[in-house]
């Protein structure tokens, strides 16, 4: 396997990498390091989630759901992984699929007003 500028560097120069192109919203880009770093540390919640970040910003929704799946699967309270479940499920038009993640993520948050 050829190695490429998204795939260079030790997983903490990859991480900053990411970050640098997430922050200045080249979300394709972001995903293309991150997916690399997830593949090698799959472990590691903070990778993953940017991952889903930034396919969400992508409009990559299935791959977003598909990595806050996973999340959310290892850490049930994991609350912004839930929010961002529910935000993706609904931008695909699954409101109903959406509604119980929205509403646990708010409660994790201490948001009782919106239950």
């Amino acid at each position: 396997m050829e190695m490429t500028y998204y795939d260079h560097g030790t997983p903490a120069e990859r991480w900053e990498r990411a970050r640098m192109f997430f922050d200045a919203k080249d979300y394709a880009a972001a995903a293309r390091v991150l997916d690399g770093l997830v593949e090698e540390v799959p472990e590691q919640t903070g990778p993953r989630l940017l991952l889903a970040r930034s396919y969400y910003h992508s409009a990559q929704l299935r791959r977003a759901e598909t990595e806050l799946r996973i999340i959310v699967e290892r850490d049930p309270v994991e609350q912004y992984a839930r929010l961002m479940l529910g935000r993706t499920l609904e931008r695909q038009g699954r409101h109903q699929e959406a509604e119980p993640h929205i509403r646990l993520a708010s409660a994790l948050a201490g948001d009782f007003d919106t239950l």
